[in-house]
């Protein structure tokens, strides 16, 4: 179950920052969401570029963290919880 979590952050020193719009268990189903996402126009981050550098497949408590910058997140929030439910509905 994909659950939103809303984590602030601020840009420092010209970087973008990121906000996480949801943890997914599945990690092919964080996959497809990105690729989703893409699709429609947002910049989610890629596995792995994210967290630690050289370190992959750090996932957190709670699945995989699908992350977009913070100026997409509100809007990217609302399409990954439409498509997450799509998912879940036709794999069921």
């Amino acid at each position: 179950m994909a659950l939103p979590v809303r984590i602030s952050a601020n840009q420092i020193g010209g970087l973008m920052a990121f906000q996480t719009i949801v943890e997914i268990e599945d990690p092919s189903q964080a996959r497809v969401l990105v690729v989703a996402l893409k699709a429609h126009g947002f910049h989610p981050l890629e596995g792995g570029e994210g967290g630690l550098p050289g370190v992959r497949g750090l996932f957190g408590p709670k699945g995989v963290p699908v992350q977009v910058p913070d100026e997409e997140a509100e809007d990217a929030t609302v399409l990954a919880l439409d498509l997450l439910k799509q998912m879940q509905s036709d794999a069921g």
